[in-house]
């Protein structure tokens, strides 16, 4: 019994992987779509956002099985239960990439690349979720605290972003537009941080036990 459980665990860790690696080249794309104006890449995010979707019902199905099934022991419920809440914030954030493709197409061909601050975010926010699903692999609670420093630098980022379009607004009109969709782009990658941050705070809990997320 316990062999067939733990085969079913190296099969739960094989799919958050996988789901997680989705979610990885999901925001990398939409941020190459986004800085190239890219809207058939902006088309292309769409579908792959359905694979995601795909592999959140394939994973709750397993770990469904090891509850229903098995009789884990505390660690291993942990374990689980842990994985069920970050498919959550990974299709979430498969969401929230498909949220800014939408976005790319009314842009007209401007891409926010002149701004240093949106491809922070960018770059941080696809770090945080390979970290965060590293990190579940491999148990490894240091690296899921790394994960919550960099979501001060998303969160910093953004604030700057923000005040910079503001300004943007305030001193050219007819870049109101522009500047609009442009921080409705950082502020999906901003929650995509908080999404990374859910997701390393449920790894230290499948680790000690202690949740410390609000």
């Amino acid at each position: 019994m316990r062999s067939r459980f733990d085969e079913q665990l190296i099969l739960l860790n094989k799919k958050m992987t996988q789901m997680g690696a989705l979610c990885e080249e999901l925001i990398a794309f939409v941020a190459k779509a986004l800085l190239n104006g890219d809207i058939e890449g902006a088309r292309e995010v769409k579908s792959r956002g359905q694979e995601i979707d795909h592999m959140e019902r394939e994973i709750e199905a397993i770990c469904l099985r090891l509850l229903l099934q098995q009789q884990p022991v505390a660690r291993d419920l942990r374990v689980v239960s842990a994985a069920l809440k970050m498919i959550t914030d990974m299709e979430r954030i498969g969401d929230q990439a498909e949220d800014i493709a939408d976005i790319i197409p009314v842009l007209n061909g401007r891409t926010g690349a002149e701004f240093v601050d949106l491809k922070l975010m960018a770059e941080a926010t696809c770090k945080m979720v390979t970290d965060s699903i590293d990190a579940y692999v491999r148990q490894d609670v240091k690296l899921a605290r790394m994960v919550l420093e960099h979501d001060d630098i998303v969160d910093d980022a953004f604030r700057k972003m923000k005040d910079t379009l503001i300004k943007m607004i305030t001193d050219n009109n007819a870049d109101g537009e522009y500047a609009v969709d442009l921080l409705m782009i950082a502020k999906y990658f901003e929650r995509i941080g908080d999404h990374a941050t859910n997701i390393a705070e449920w790894v230290e809990f499948s680790v000690t036990g202690i949740h410390k997320g609000g």
